[in-house]
């Protein structure tokens, strides 16, 4: 007979909120619980162990003598300055971005690595024109540095590689780890930043639409420049009411489309596509060039807003899914990581289950990964 053991009813709730559930919703499709916190009946180790994988807990939580009070360890900005509970997914996602920091953080040092100047040269009293001059000069690109390239993609790409070149960690996904049945919404995080002075890591969410990637990517940089982590939503593409955000959003912007070029550009008969094809950004990123620079208003800005997203949605509705596993690999663990990982191997510096960890890969996926993409 399978042994039951007893879990505190408040512990039980406490799993299923903090996983973003409705409590009798969440009861009425799993009955069984609703008998555990009731007490009319206690669960086997093996229905915890499938309880803590519905709820997304660590399986020894259900024995804490009462809930944890989990606090994010960067601040999280909402553009309508809302204080909501952030989403779970977002959550864990942070903490496993963290985990995967503090390891190379380590590990660069034990290897004399140099602290990165460019982190926190500038702070939030500072010029934003100033601040993108600075990594202009940094990633040695001009403001015409987008138009070589045929697509978003290759230009995000070139992007980001630049960027790691630096010393900066790239990651990119729109699930938890590797698990697509817990994904990531845009609405509830297009990107954070964890700022440090020697392994500084960004985290762009990958099922935000590619052009609009480009602007968290710089915004995200910027954070890196005035040495600030966050998080954001960025709803509506607009910053919240926050000095630092504000002057972020303002380098992203100038980065991205500069103020001169764009005046040059742009028309009202034109239109947005032309300027956002030569950057490479959304027509959302014109069109919040366009309001920022009195071009258009903001009643305009919320209606092609709506309009694009629409549009946007219908179109990755009829994309699909799919695609390679190991390119995917490739961005959600980024290729600089996944460089000092391999070293860390060769030099003993790491066993493989913390490497299994830290990649989110095991066995021979892990290996086929590191051979083929390094």
């Amino acid at each position: 007979m399978a042994t039951r053991i007893e879990v505190k009813p408040e512990i039980l709730t406490w799993a299923i909120a903090r996983a973003g559930f409705d409590l009798p919703v969440f009861a009425e499709k799993n009955p069984n619980v609703a008998e555990w916190i009731e007490g009319k009946k206690l669960p086997t180790v093996k229905q915890l162990e499938s309880f803590s994988k519905k709820v997304y807990i660590p399986f020894g939580y259900l024995f804490l003598p009462e809930p944890l009070t989990e606090e994010l360890p960067i601040p999280y900005f909402r553009s309508n300055g809302g204080s909501e509970k952030i989403h779970i997914n977002v959550y864990d996602t942070i903490l496993n971005i963290r985990q995967r920091q503090e390891w190379l953080k380590d590990y660069l040092k034990d290897n004399e690595f140099k602290e990165l100047d460019y982190v926190g040269r500038f702070d939030k009293h500072s010029d934003a024109e100033t601040i993108v001059a600075d990594i202009r000069k940094e990633l040695n690109l001009d403001e015409h540095w987008a138009s070589p390239f045929a697509t978003w993609d290759e230009a995000r790409k070139h992007l980001s590689n630049t960027i790691e070149n630096i010393g900066v960690t790239v990651v990119f996904n729109g699930v938890v780890e590797n698990n697509t049945h817990r994904p990531i919404p845009v609405k509830e995080c297009r990107g954070f930043v964890l700022v440090d002075k020697i392994a500084p890591f960004m985290f762009v969410n990958n099922s935000d639409w590619k052009s609009a990637q480009m602007f968290t990517i710089i915004h995200e940089l910027a954070h890196i420049w005035t040495g600030e982590s966050a998080g954001f939503d960025f709803k509506n593409f607009l910053p919240a009411n926050d000095p630092i955000e504000i002057l972020c959003d303002k380098v992203a912007a100038e980065f991205l489309v500069p103020k001169r070029a764009f005046l040059e550009m742009y028309t009202p008969k034109s239109g947005y596509n032309t300027i956002a094809r030569h950057f490479k950004v959304s027509e959302i990123v014109v069109a919040r060039r366009a309001l920022d620079l009195g071009a258009i208003t903001k009643n305009e800005f919320f209606a092609f807003y709506n309009e694009y997203s629409q549009r946007e949605y219908i179109k990755k509705e009829d994309q699909g899914s799919g695609g390679n596993f190991f390119a995917t690999a490739n961005w959600r663990v980024s290729l600089s990581f996944a460089a000092h990982i391999s070293n860390a191997l060769k030099n003993g510096q790491l066993l493989y289950r913390d490497a299994y960890r830290l990649t989110n890969l095991k066995g021979d996926t892990f290996s086929k990964f590191i051979s083929t993409q390094l």
